[in-house]
């Protein structure tokens, strides 16, 4: 699967995935919280407020709760604009509300981070902006302009400035970071969501190229017998049609459309009897396969094929696993992309492990990025000279994280590091390119011998 088939979600229409339910359920919540902090802040502590505009304040939230409830389909999924408008209401109401009762000489002032850091989550950069300049205009007016809080006795509630002082910048710091904070986390976590589904979709259409490929290799393995009469029959009656030529071409052509059935099935079975009908093949056979589709791209692919020095145990014979067989694919695309005219595929094998490693003689992986390799989708300025020889490509990541994430999911160990560093082996020769190193514990995918074996028997009937 191409990297680019599949793209992150822009912050606008996750906009869209927020319920208008949601956000009136929170205000709802918001709205006990605000009575019940009025009651006991009048009845318990004896402070005297503005009741009537406190209440009227509250009650345009009741209102707009109300209206949302019963003139909006419950169902409703707000747009962007909808989302910020809304998120906004709730900010100049709760301004409103803490200019009642004492601006930022209020503890609920905290409150003032709420809206800013759900808009963080879920709403673009310029929505978040928005409201976050809103919400610190807002603290800098309520730390000059509020009512005072005072008791029934006549005593003022009142922090000292410099408490004052230093809870507006609090709630400014807390602004910029808390939104910086929950944004990237967000971030990642679309991010890792929607490529662990770009992965979960690669496997899965690996698998059914996979069991397409068996339903037609054991078609082509029945059809066999019946087409190979029809051309036996077919040639026996060209020969006895010698004196009727208009019968006798009749009888060549049925043969030549037998012997063009007979080189189709034999086409398509030999792209899937590997695949489901044999589970299992040896190890170099796989990796072959792997890179199969990328053979005559104009880079010339190598295969090196050797026991680990010191060790001369029997090739392995795997599994035909298609998490295996789709990530080996990714690995050499992405090395194709960036070589300039050769890459090596390096096999080698122990009674312990079985180690691929794919090698390319291009430019390597940026320094300042090998550590990220993996990560989904990781950008960085494309070049001219990229743009030219790769157009339409916009970064190595979700391509990468899919081959990471599914050949680990067969137990694999990958490492990413340049030919040219100073601590490779191959910096002496041309492989000064990328170089990708798999690794398995050969228990792991082992089909002959260890707990993933596969045992001998009959073929089962493939069910279609």
């Amino acid at each position: 699967m191409s990297e680019t088939m599949i793209s992150p979600l822009q912050g606008h229409l996750r906009g869209n995935w927020i319920r208008l339910r949601t956000l009136t359920a929170l205000r709802w919540m918001a709205i006990v919280g605000q009575v019940a902090a009025i009651t006991v802040a009048q009845r318990l502590y004896n402070l005297e407020l503005e009741l009537g505009l406190t209440y009227l304040v509250i009650g345009v939230s009741v209102v707009g709760n109300l209206v949302a409830m019963f003139v909006l389909p419950e169902n409703k999924r707000l747009t962007e604009r909808e989302n910020l408008l809304t998120m906004m209401f709730d900010l100049i109401q709760l301004s409103f509300l803490l200019f009642l009762t004492g601006g930022l000489h209020n503890p609920f002032a905290l409150l003032l981070l709420a809206p800013v850091t759900v808009a963080s989550s879920i709403l673009t950069l310029r929505s978040t902006l928005i409201l976050g300049g809103t919400s610190i205009i807002s603290a800098t007016v309520l730390m000059n302009y509020h009512l005072v809080l005072k008791t029934n006795d006549g005593l003022v509630l009142m922090v000292p400035d410099v408490f004052l002082f230093g809870t507006w910048v609090a709630i400014g710091i807390g602004v910029i970071f808390i939104s910086i904070y929950a944004r990237r986390v967000t971030q990642e976590m679309n991010s890792m969501s929607e490529a662990l589904q770009a992965t979960q979709m690669a496997l899965s259409r690996e698998q059914q190229l996979t069991d397409l490929g068996g339903v037609v290799a054991a078609a082509a393995h029945e059809l066999g017998t019946p087409l190979a009469t029809i051309k036996l029959t077919s040639g026996e009656l060209v020969e006895e049609l010698e004196d009727r030529p208009d019968l006798q071409e009749d009888a060549q052509l049925i043969r030549e459309q037998a012997d063009r059935c007979r080189d189709i099935l034999r086409s398509m079975g030999r792209a899937g009897k590997d695949d489901l009908h044999v589970r299992q093949a040896p190890l170099t056979s796989v990796v072959r396969d792997a890179a199969e589709p990328h053979l005559d791209r104009g880079v010339e692919v190598t295969f090196e094929e050797h026991p680990i020095e010191g060790e001369n145990p029997r090739m392995p014979s795997i599994l035909r696993r298609p998490e295996i067989v789709h990530g080996l694919r990714n690995l050499v695309q992405n090395a194709v992309d960036f070589a300039n005219k050769r890459i090596w595929v390096e096999v080698s094998w122990s009674g312990d492990i079985i180690n691929i490693r794919i090698t390319d003689d291009g430019r390597g992986f940026p320094s300042d990025m090998i550590g990220r390799m993996g990560d989904p989708f990781m950008r960085r300025r494309t070049t001219q000279r990229e743009k030219i020889s790769r157009p339409g490509y916009e970064g190595m990541g979700l391509g990468l994280f899919i081959a990471k994430t599914l050949l680990e999911r067969s137990g694999a160990e990958l490492s990413f590091f340049n030919g040219r560093d100073e601590y490779s082996r191959e910096s002496a020769d041309e492989r000064k390119g990328a170089i990708v190193n798999v690794v398995w514990k050969r228990e792991d995918i082992d089909a002959r011998n260890g707990p993933n074996a596969i045992q001998s028997g009959f073929n089962q009937p493939i069910e279609i």
